[in-house]
């Protein structure tokens, strides 16, 4: 794959190919995706996930109307939305929400987040965006650096694509082929997006010739 194809593959702008090419084109072959088929799907996947390779970093600039709907009500009341989220009247407090439906006991038990304000220094990073200090301390452990201490590594080019690749290997997604629904439950434990996913599957692959 040269940088054109993938420009093709990933739909994207030819900055956003010159961007993204090598960090990719290298991550890819460090985890072993090299298959054509497996390649499709990383980068319909991971297009998806960062549209189209312009998001590195979880914000949480979310509207107040829909917060409880995203994390749910036990993870953020409609009152702690209305006061934190983005209305009208104040913008949104991205950190506050993060340290609520990232910290907790349910932040504790699934992501491993324990300090306060762990829910914000931990938020979605990297191209497949990893969250908590769990999977920040195994994505570190793979890729050979101290995300603990230093979070923000996974908003540079090079290591945003290398913890995709971690994640899309190591939770198996390989072993799914060209189902685009098996691998997004993977991804998103859910299937959010699976139409966009599947177009940008579909179009990964002509380019590809796969």
């Amino acid at each position: 794959m040269n940088q054109s194809q993938f420009q093709q593959a990933a739909g994207i702008s030819a900055g956003l190919a010159a961007r993204w090419f090598q960090p990719v084109d290298a991550a890819m072959r460090e985890f072993g995706i090299t298959a054509p088929a497996d390649i499709a799907m990383f980068i319909a996947q991971v297009g998806h996930e960062s549209a189209g390779f312009t998001v590195v970093t979880e914000n949480l600039n979310y509207r107040a109307d829909k917060l409880v709907g995203i994390f749910g009500a036990r993870r953020i009341t409609q009152q702690q939305a209305d006061a934190l989220g983005r209305t009208t009247e104040h913008p949104a407090r991205p950190d506050a929400i993060a340290n609520l439906v990232y910290g907790g006991d349910w932040g504790y038990k699934n992501l491993g987040n324990k300090a306060n304000g762990d829910g914000w220094k931990y938020r979605g990073r990297g191209l497949i965006q990893v969250t908590g200090l769990n999977n920040y301390r195994s994505c570190g452990a793979a890729l050979k650096l101290d995300l603990v201490a230093t979070p923000e590594l996974l908003e540079q080019e090079l290591h945003a694509a290398r913890s995709a690749a971690w994640f899309y290997t190591s939770r198996g997604c390989m072993a799914y082929g060209a189902d685009v629904r098996a691998v997004t439950k993977i991804i998103n434990g859910g299937i959010n997006g699976l139409d966009d996913r599947r177009l940008r599957y579909n179009k990964a692959r002509a380019a590809l010739l796969v």
